[in-house]
């Protein structure tokens, strides 16, 4: 069996200075906010899973259908023999593309949480005994560096994931990715389309408030780690639709007038009555748009694949 490579980029306190950094910066701004990287501590991530299940919630299965039906078609073109995954979790949806790369050499799955990272790795493993796995304990937001592996490289950023980053955050993410290629090789980015409002809000406000919980999970994670008061009944999740912005924001509503205090952070936080914290933003995409922000990263959009519904998009974009 290949032997698995664990890298950490990341200091062990990493998480912590940034989260006391992301809740110190965001609640003592106006409008406050907070950023939804930090949805995802185990709660949060067992949540997110069962909304990808959910009726509502469609990028999940659209995108799966996308790569089942070209990951064929994606090996063939880019010829890639690294494979480089950012924010792997799982690596779920990637054994689609590894059934299909006849030439892999190494994947590079690149996640914050070691234990994601080393239990997707050893089940790779255990599938694959000649496949090469250099897991990176990295945040890809804050620039990269990967381990020399073979080329060509296809790097996978799936899952819509690009819709929680501002526009100026967006195109810093892409100039990063584009500073790991050389010419030739790839990028595979996932895009959930703009469509009617009623789909998308659905998504995100399901009926059997699966995402209400997850959404509210933030602030359980801000009491457990900063020892902060939140209690989350004193807040309602609001999903909605910005048109100009063509992003669906997710939102925490104070019901009633209230101050959170956060001892680790020596802050006492006031909401008012009907104030609104945003946890969220999820962008959504029409193609013409990705090709321009792609091309102003010097990426040029070569595949285009929707669903058959045409509600989520893969591209693939090759290094010039």
């Amino acid at each position: 069996m290949s032997p698995f490579h664990l890298t950490r980029t990341l200091p062990e306190d990493a998480t912590d200075a940034a989260l006391r950094a992301d809740v110190l910066h965001g609640l003592t701004r106006n409008p406050k906010t907070l950023p939804p990287k930090w949805f995802y501590d185990a709660r949060g991530s067992a949540l997110f899973e069962q909304i990808t299940e959910l009726p509502e919630y469609y990028p999940t299965r659209a995108e799966r259908q996308i790569l089942i039906a070209r990951a064929a078609e994606i090996a063939e073109v880019t010829g890639a023999r690294t494979l480089v995954e950012l924010g792997s979790g799982s690596s779920d949806k990637t054994r689609h593309l590894l059934d299909e790369l006849p030439d892999l050499h190494t994947y590079v799955p690149v996640d914050v949480s070691e234990s994601a990272l080393t239990q997707a790795g050893q089940a790779l493993l255990a599938e694959r005994p000649g496949l090469n796995v250099h897991a990176l304990i990295a945040d890809f937001t804050n620039g990269l560096a990967l381990p020399d592996t073979p080329g060509p490289r296809l790097v996978a950023f799936l899952g819509g994931t690009i819709g929680n980053l501002l526009p100026a955050e967006r195109a810093g993410f892409l100039a990063s990715v584009r500073s790991l290629l050389a010419p030739g090789d790839a990028l595979l980015l996932g895009t959930d389309l703009v469509k009617d409002e009623s789909v998308l809000v659905a998504a995100y406000d399901d009926a059997a408030g699966v995402t209400a919980e997850f959404n509210k999970n933030v602030l359980a994670v801000v009491n457990r780690e900063l020892g902060a008061d939140f209690d989350p009944a004193d807040f309602a999740h609001v999903a909605l639709w910005d048109r100009g912005s063509e992003w669906i924001e997710m939102r925490l509503r104070a019901l009633q007038p209230l101050t959170v205090k956060i001892p680790a952070l020596d802050l006492a936080v006031d909401f008012e009555r009907g104030e609104e914290m945003r946890t969220e933003v999820s962008a959504k995409f029409r193609k013409d748009g990705v090709s321009a922000e792609l091309a102003a990263a010097r990426l040029e959009l070569t595949r285009w694949w929707t669903d058959t519904a045409g509600r989520f998009a893969l591209s693939l974009s090759v290094a010039r």
